[in-house]
């Protein structure tokens, strides 16, 4: 039987706990769980920092496939060495052919206190990672865009694009252009209803001409699905501009053209960035990954003018330590559904 009490108090990874029970955390109790932009950031710095000391593990996602192409499921397994946490997460999708709203998506986190040797809780990771691909964004554009970047440019307007301008003014809050490409008028309004509930007085100009947009941007980040028609060519970008791709939304020109490429795993960028490849296959050397950078070991550009082509993938450790600050939050609030499941 489930117990439905209210859960424990906020999780301290050194401390004792007296039962094998676990917090499952739902959908709507994530949803529910107030997060600030900048906790998000802070917190997503810190697992990158931590990974780049050798004090955490993220090894490569594990991936299957069937031959049709209709599902894909990938498993990674983490330890976040500042949290003392291990965690798997898993993600499973099918009906990749059919239309997005007929789709089934499903990811979940499971953390384990790798100090009392106990489970922590089990939630949906849905939130966790539509939080941090955009800080990890964020982040790329506070150590990549030249200085005193004033203008960035958003394609998409999915759930990437939505959240992107929120950390985008959180990281870089000099940025007084704010520039949309989307063709969904829905995601267009989101973007916007996200913008004013963090920064009220802000608003986005929506733009049609992405040639024009994205010369004239320091930061463009592509957020868009994979059915775009949108591709911005490296010689549309200004000297000195950053590209970030999340999904869709650049030719493989910005990757092959750039002046300096940064990713957040070399290793994730050849195995999920063959899109970008050129006509022999291949994709250039990465000259930086994120997590040295952060750490202060390399150097996100190394000239004002140079074009950086930034890769952003998911790393686990990440999804980890955000999970873990949800898990911290949402036990403090009394969210989540203790579940013996080992007793």
């Amino acid at each position: 039987m489930t117990d439905t009490s209210p859960a424990a108090p906020a999780h301290d990874s050194h401390r004792i706990r007296d039962d094998k029970a676990l917090t499952v955390l739902s959908t709507s109790d994530v949803a529910g769980i107030d997060i600030t932009p900048a906790d998000v950031l802070a917190t997503v710095e810190n697992a990158y920092r931590t990974l780049a000391a050798g004090r955490s593990d993220n090894p490569r996602k594990l991936t299957v496939k069937p031959g049709d192409g209709h599902s894909v499921a990938y498993a990674m397994l983490g330890r976040d060495g500042s949290r003392d946490v291990v965690a798997v997460k898993t993600s499973y999708k099918h009906g990749l052919h059919s239309p997005r709203d007929a789709q089934h998506y499903y990811t979940t986190l499971t953390l384990y206190d790798d100090v009392t040797g106990l489970p922590l809780a089990m939630m949906d990771c849905g939130r966790i990672g539509a939080l941090r691909t955009p800080a990890v964004s964020a982040l790329l554009a506070r150590e990549c865009a030249p200085p005193g970047a004033r203008a960035a440019l958003v394609i998409g307007t999915g759930t990437q694009g939505r959240l992107a301008l929120p950390f985008l003014l959180t990281a870089l809050p000099g940025l007084e252009r704010l520039m949309l490409h989307g063709t969904h008028p829905d995601g267009i309004t989101a973007v916007r209803r996200q913008l004013r509930a963090y920064f009220p007085g802000r608003d986005v100009e929506i733009v049609t001409d992405l040639r024009e947009a994205a010369g004239a941007a320091d930061v463009v980040v592509a957020t868009a699905g994979p059915h775009t028609p949108a591709a911005v060519e490296a010689s549309w970008l200004r000297p000195g501009a950053l590209a970030v791709l999340v999904g869709h939304g650049l030719a493989p020109s910005t990757l092959h053209e750039a002046d300096r490429v940064v990713a957040t795993s070399e290793a994730q960028m050849r195995v999920t960035g063959t899109d970008m490849a050129d006509a022999d296959g291949g994709l250039p050397a990465v000259d930086a990954e994120f997590p040295a950078v952060l750490a202060g070991d390399a150097l996100g550009r190394t000239a004002p003018d140079q074009r950086v082509f930034a890769y952003n993938s998911g790393l686990v450790v990440t999804d980890i330590a955000l999970g873990h600050r949800f898990a911290q939050l949402a036990l403090t609030q009394g969210l989540g559904t203790r579940v013996p499941l080992w007793q």
